[in-house]
């Protein structure tokens, strides 16, 4: 699965961004605040991916911040949100002040984002409040940034079956441990790690 792509932004509006890797254009959904990230087209850009494969399409969907894509597949978790939602969704309020109004319970203010209705809204704090890793001087312990392999490894994890957790503690401990190591061994030994 993409993970990460780095590469010449070839054009970009709103909600899809289209990125030059190794000759291939890829076309990533984005949301506005990415949209907004990003820098004029030509340049190079990095951006974290989510892949998201069903039977009829796979479509890739692209972050500037890890944390809006930990926040997007936390929102995929929720019954009734799909992918198109969840960029929606993270189109409508920043990723910050969203994790906010989730656990302070705050239904009203989820509601003003288009396409969010009450049903909706409370579905998403009762099932995501306790999920969402710590505000402030936690929630920077609790979400370093990844380099490209580390997240290949996280993904290939999850794709496994791993709980996002569980898979993010194994590749930190395996980072820590062998930093710059290749994929093979870095995936090898957080399995390890993980089957303890």
């Amino acid at each position: 699965m993409i993970a990460h792509l780095r590469g010449k932004l070839l054009d970009k509006h709103p909600n899809q961004a289209v990125i030059e890797t190794g000759g291939v254009g890829y076309d990533v959904t984005i949301s506005v605040p990415t949209f907004t990230e990003l820098s004029q087209v030509g340049t190079e850009v990095s951006l974290h991916i989510h892949t998201h494969v069903r039977e009829d399409a796979l479509a890739l969907y692209g972050f500037g911040r890890p944390e809006e894509k930990q926040l997007f597949e936390k929102l995929l978790t929720v019954s009734g949100i799909g992918p198109k939602l969840a960029i929606t969704i993270l189109s409508g309020m920043a990723a910050d002040d969203l994790a906010s109004a989730i656990r302070g319970n705050d239904v009203a203010r989820l509601t003003r984002i288009p396409g969010i209705g009450k049903k909706t809204a409370e579905r998403m704090v009762l099932e995501l409040r306790d999920k969402l890793p710590p505000q402030g001087a936690e929630a920077v312990k609790a979400m370093p940034s990844l380099t490209a392999v580390e997240e290949d490894v996280l993904s290939a994890l999850t794709n496994l079956g791993y709980q996002r957790v569980a898979a993010e503690r194994a590749v930190s401990a395996v980072a820590q441990r062998n930093q710059g190591a290749p994929f093979d061994a870095m995936f090898r030994e957080a399995l390890g790690v993980l089957s303890r």
